[in-house]
C-alpha cells in the first residue's frame, strides 16, 4: 500500500499520510482504506443491500475481512446482486457451480446458508421486512471507543438479533456476526472517537 500510516503503539486512531486519522484496521491495502473511507458505518436500508451486507458477514466468518473485498466483486455477479428472489431458487446445480468458483468463498455450509437466508428474508416481508426487522434491534447508545481494545465484538442487542433471526430460520447468523453487521450498516459506531469518520453516519450525533 501506497500510504504508510503513523505507528499507534496504544491501539487509537492511526494518522495517513493525508493526514486523516482512522481506526488502524483501515489500513495496509487500498481495498480497505476505500470501504472504511466510503461505506462502513453508512446506513443502508435497502433489501439486497441487507441481505449482501448479511451473506459477506456469514461469508467472512474465521476469514479476514480483506478477503471478503477482494472476492466482493465476483460475489455479487454469481448471487445475482443478492437478489432475495433469484437467490432462493438456487438448487442443486447451481450450488456445484459456485462450489467450483475459486472467485469466492467455497464452503457448502456458508452457500446452502446464503440460499436458505434468501428465502427468510422473503418471508420476512410479511412482518415489515428485513430492514424494519434488523434495526428495530439499534441499541439506545452507541460505543465511543478511543482504542481498538474498547470496541465490543458483541452486545446485548446483537445477541438478541441472532436469537431472533435465527428463531425465523435464518443461519450463520451468530452474535458477533450480527454485532458486524450492526457496524457495517451503521446500527452502532464503532468508529474511534479520533477517527475522521466518527459520526458520519448521521445515525448517531458523534
Amino acid at each position: 500500500m501506497d500510504e504508510e500510516p503513523q505507528s499507534a503503539a496504544s491501539g487509537g486512531a492511526v494518522v495517513g499520510e493525508d493526514g486523516l486519522a482512522r481506526s488502524p484496521w483501515a489500513y495496509g491495502d487500498p481495498l480497505l482504506l476505500s470501504y472504511y473511507d466510503t461505506e462502513w458505518g453508512l446506513p443502508i436500508h435497502d433489501e439486497a443491500g441487507l441481505f449482501e451486507r448479511m451473506s459477506l458477514e456469514g461469508f467472512q466468518a474465521g476469514l479476514s475481512w480483506l478477503t471478503i473485498l477482494k472476492k466482493r466483486e465476483r460475489f455479487r455477479e454469481v448471487f445475482a446482486g443478492f437478489d432475495p428472489e433469484t437467490v432462493a431458487a438456487f438448487g442443486e446445480a447451481k450450488i456445484d457451480a459456485l462450489l467450483g468458483d475459486a472467485g469466492i468463498i467455497r464452503h457448502r455450509g456458508k452457500i446452502e446458508a446464503c440460499i436458505s437466508n434468501a428465502a427468510r428474508v422473503i418471508e420476512l416481508r410479511e412482518d415489515g421486512g428485513l430492514d424494519a426487522f434488523l434495526w428495530s434491534f439499534r441499541p439506545a447508545q452507541t460505543p465511543r471507543p478511543r482504542t481498538v481494545a474498547e470496541v465490543p465484538t458483541t452486545g446485548p442487542e446483537s445477541a438478541a438479533l441472532s436469537k431472533a433471526l435465527k428463531k425465523k430460520g435464518f443461519r450463520f447468523v451468530g452474535p458477533t456476526t450480527m454485532y458486524a453487521l450492526m457496524e457495517a450498516v451503521g446500527m452502532v459506531d464503532t468508529h474511534l472517537l479520533d477517527s475522521h469518520r466518527r459520526g458520519t453516519s448521521g445515525v448517531w450525533s458523534e
